[in-house]
């Protein structure tokens, strides 16, 4: 089940260290018994809640087997939490469990309660200090030490800014002064035909951070995206910017190059997908924004759409119905179809 979440939800959530974590979830089983009693709760947490989403991946031999198991790691993660006091003890890893908890609880079509938990996630990664820039507030921590701080608050941040754009709420992950420009390419780094999970991070960094304030604060509120076509125009300039920018392998979109793609890389091809996903579906959203002031355009909703429900139904024939597990890209999937079929008729 751990191979499973390495090779399912690793690739588009690299924000564990899996050398760091092989290395002490090795120790943990090398100490006795009553050694692991007394052993870092957040560790068994941040383990149980792999297990969760690796099953939620696996087949099984019924779906009720493989729903009670999965909610039975669950389970057992948040127990460990709960054990661990880690509302008053917020750490790297009770962070990076919560992240995991809380896709784990989107997946399970419990999307409130992922709201929910996200709120106290999103308070515990404040305390934390996440949102800060590390040289400023951990000047002595390790180069890596930083990078992960860097890697975990961009997958906080990532995480609140879709959930955002979903369920039309506001963004909490909203202040911040990590640059994004600090990342660096680790030395065990593997480069994926011209990209790596670095660029990968960068990628979806730049775009989620265009979305926040352009698309998801103004929809929480029930704000126009755009006020006039000028500005639509100005804003669908910069969205093709950030994509224009983007290492080769996140722009290299259609099937047959995707079918290839997954043939030489799956993590990249699971890479490319969600995010070729994100960007198509926020720029079908300010396609059809529409008030007085500002028509809908049709067509580029269409073909904004097409796109976007395209790298759905390619991740669910690429990798054997994975696609269907993610709440968040069958719920995007599930809007673009109905933004289609509303500009049809």
């Amino acid at each position: 089940l751990l191979a499973k979440f390495f090779d399912a939800v690793d690739p588009v959530y690299p924000m564990i260290h899996r050398k760091s974590f092989e290395n002490d979830y090795n120790h943990f089983w090398s100490l006795s018994p009553q050694e692991r009693t007394r052993a870092d709760g957040s560790l068994v947490a941040l383990v149980f809640v792999m297990l969760a989403m690796g099953t939620q991946f696996v087949d099984l031999p019924s779906p009720e087997e493989k729903e009670q198991t999965a909610e039975f790691y669950i389970s057992a993660s948040h127990q460990a939490l709960r054990m661990f006091s880690y509302l008053g003890r917020p750490s790297m890893r009770s962070i990076q469990t919560m992240v995991l908890i809380t896709y784990f609880l989107m997946n399970d079509n419990h999307a409130s309660d992922a709201w929910a938990f996200a709120g106290i996630l999103q308070r515990q990664a404040y305390a934390l200090g996440l949102n800060r820039d590390p040289s400023i507030v951990q000047p002595g921590a390790t180069p890596h030490e930083m990078q992960q701080r860097r890697k975990v608050w961009q997958a906080v941040f990532m995480q609140d800014t879709f959930l955002s754009v979903i369920i039309k709420l506001p963004p909490t992950a909203t202040h911040t002064d990590v640059r994004i420009e600090d990342l660096f390419e680790e030395k065990d780094a593997s480069l994926e035909h011209g990209a790596t999970d670095t660029a990968f991070i960068r990628s979806m960094w730049s775009l989620a951070s265009l979305v926040q304030g352009t698309v998801c604060t103004p929809r929480s509120l029930d704000h126009a995206i755009c006020q006039d076509p000028a500005e639509r125009a100005r804003l669908v300039t910069h969205f093709q910017r950030i994509y224009r920018s983007l290492p080769l392998p996140f722009r290299t979109f259609n099937e047959t190059a995707m079918c290839d793609l997954a043939r030489r890389s799956r993590r990249l091809a699971r890479q490319t997908l969600f995010l070729t996903s994100n960007y198509y579906h926020c720029l079908m959203l300010i396609y059809a924004d529409e008030h007085e002031s500002l028509p809908c355009d049709v067509r580029s909703t269409m073909e904004a759409a097409h796109e976007a429900i395209s790298s759905y139904f390619l991740f669910h024939t690429i990798f054997d119905g994975e696609a269907g597990v993610w709440f968040h890209f069958q719920h995007r999937a599930f809007s673009e179809a109905v933004s289609g079929l509303s500009h049809n008729f």
